[in-house]
C-alpha cells in the first residue's frame, strides 16, 4: 500500500508551515502544530483502527513525515520521537509481541511519548547506559540518571527509557521501561537554546528514583548488542523516520532552490533569471540528483519493515546506511540550494537560512558516522580482528 492517506491535509501543512519561522525566531514550543496534528489524528498514527487510531503502516507514516519536515523541520523531528515510540509498539504488535501493545492504547488515549535514550558521553548508545535503574521488590525499577536530547519536553506525559541494572555484577542488565511524568523524580530543565531544530525543544530531564511499575517494563536484556525483536524493531522505526524527515528538509531545500533561480536576475546575463546560468543550473541538477535518491530508499526500506521482509544479517547495516545517506545528502542538497538562493539567505529570517541551521543536526543522531561505517565494516569484512 502506497497511496498517501489524508492524515496531513495541504491545508494543515501550510498552517505549520506558516508558523515555523516564528518558533524558530522565539525559540519556543510549537503548541499550535501539535494541536493541529492531534486534532487530525497524527498522534495516533501507528495505532489500529480497532484500537481507535489510523492505523498508518511504517511506509505511509514515513511518506507524511517527509511532508511535514517539508513545512516545518522542527516540528516533524519533535512529534517523530512519539511516533517512534509508538511505531516500535505497532511493528512488535504485528510480530505477535503485545510486550508494548498498552503505548498504542496510551496514544490512542491521548497520552504524548517522549524517547528517553540519549545521554552525555555514552557512545554506546543502547548498548549500555549511564542511567542506574534498581530493581523493586514488585517487579518495578526506579531510575537515577540524566537523558539529553529529550524532544516534546514541554508536553509529554510518558516517557520511554532505559537504565542499567547492576544488582549481579558479573550480568548486568539493561532496562526498558516506561516512566510516568506524574510519578515523581522527574526534572525537566529549561536548557535548550540551540543553532537549529529549535521548536523541538529537546531539553534535558533528569531523574531521581523515578518510578517505573512492573507492568511498564517490558525488556531486561544483557550489556551489549542483543538479537531481540525490540532492538530491531527499535532501530529500524528510529532511522527510517529519522531519515524521512531529513528527505523532507532537502525536498523543501530543492524548491526554494528553484524558485530563488527563476527570481533572481543576472546582469552578467543581459538580466536574464538564473535559471539560464549554467553553474546555477548544474548547482540544482546536482542538489536534485542528490535528492531523488532518497524518498524511495526510505519508503522501500518501510515497506520491507511492514511487510515482515527477511534481510539477515544486512538489516542493520541497511538502516544506518539509510540514515547516513539521508542525512548527509540533505546537508548537500541545503548547501547548493543556499548558494542558489544568494546572499539574502544568509539572513536569520530566511527560511532558507533556517533549513540550512536545522538540518545540522542530522550529524548528531545515531547512528553517527562513526559507528553506521563500523556496522557496515562489520557486516561485510567480519568484526575486526583482536590480538
Amino acid at each position: 500500500m502506497t497511496t498517501t492517506p489524508d492524515a496531513l491535509s495541504d491545508e494543515l501543512l501550510a498552517r505549520i508551515a506558516g508558523r515555523a519561522a516564528g518558533y524558530d525566531r522565539d525559540n519556543a514550543f510549537p503548541h499550535e502544530d501539535l494541536a493541529d496534528l492531534a486534532a487530525a489524528g497524527y498522534l495516533k498514527a501507528f495505532v489500529p483502527a480497532s484500537r481507535g487510531g489510523l492505523g498508518l503502516s511504517l511506509e505511509l507514516v514515513a511518506r507524511e513525515q517527509v511532508r511535514l519536515a517539508a513545512a516545518a523541520p522542527a516540528t516533524a523531528l519533535a512529534v517523530n520521537m512519539h511516533l517512534v515510540v509508538t511505531g516500535i509498539a505497532a511493528a512488535l504488535v504485528a510480530r505477535g509481541d503485545e510486550s508494548l501493545a498498552f503505548v498504542l492504547d496510551d496514544a490512542a488515549n491521548g497520552e504524548v511519548y517522549a524517547f528517553g535514550n540519549s545521554e552525555g558521553g555514552n557512545d554506546l548508545v543502547m548498548f549500555d547506559s549511564r542511567t542506574r535503574a534498581e530493581p523493586q521488590p514488585d517487579g518495578g525499577y526506579l531510575f537515577t540518571g540524566t537523558k539529553i536530547f529529550t524532544s516534546l519536553s514541554p508536553v509529554w506525559t510518558r516517557i520511554a527509557l532505559f537504565g542499567r541494572d547492576d544488582t549481579d555484577p558479573a550480568a548486568p542488565l539493561l532496562v526498558h521501561a516506561v516512566v510516568d511524568r506524574d510519578a515523581g523524580g522527574i526534572e525537566v530543565g529549561d536548557d535548550w537554546d540551540t543553532l537549529g531544530m529549535r521548536a523541538t525543544q529537546s531539553c534535558t530531564t533528569r531523574f531521581t528514583a523515578a518510578p517505573a511499575r512492573a507492568d511498564r517494563v517490558y525488556r531486561r536484556l544483557p550489556v551489549g548488542p542483543s538479537p531481540d525483536p525490540f532492538i530491531f524493531a527499535l532501530f529500524a522505526t528510529f532511522e527510517i523516520l529519522l531519515a524521512a524527515v531529513y528527505t523532507g528538509i532537502g525536498q523543501r531545500a530543492l524548491e526554494l532552490a528553484v524558485a530563488a533561480a527563476h527570481r533572481r536576475t543576472s546582469m552578467k546575463n543581459g538580466g536574464k533569471s538564473y535559471a539560464q546560468d549554467p553553474d546555477i543550473r548544474w548547482k540544482v541538477a546536482e542538489a536534485a540528483i542528490a535528492q531523488d535518491a532518497m524518498l524511495p530508499q526510505v519508503t522501500r526500506l518501510a515497506r520491507d519493515v511492514d511487510e515482515l521482509a527477511d534481510h539477515g544479517t544486512q538489516w542493520f547495516p541497511r538502516l544506518v546506511g539509510l540514515k547516513v545517506r539521508a542525512t548527509e545528502s540533505a546537508r548537500f542538497v541545503v548547501d547548493q540550494a543556499l548558494r542558489v538562493g544568494g546572499g539574502s539567505s544568509y539572513f536569520a529570517g530566511n527560511e532558507l537560512g533556517r533549513l540550512y541551521r536545522d538540518v545540522l543536526a542530522g550529524i548528531f543522531h545515531p547512528s553517527d558516522g562513526e559507528s553506521a561505517h563500523a556496522t557496515v565494516a562489520n557486516a561485510w569484512l567480519g568484526p575486526v580482528q583482536r590480538d
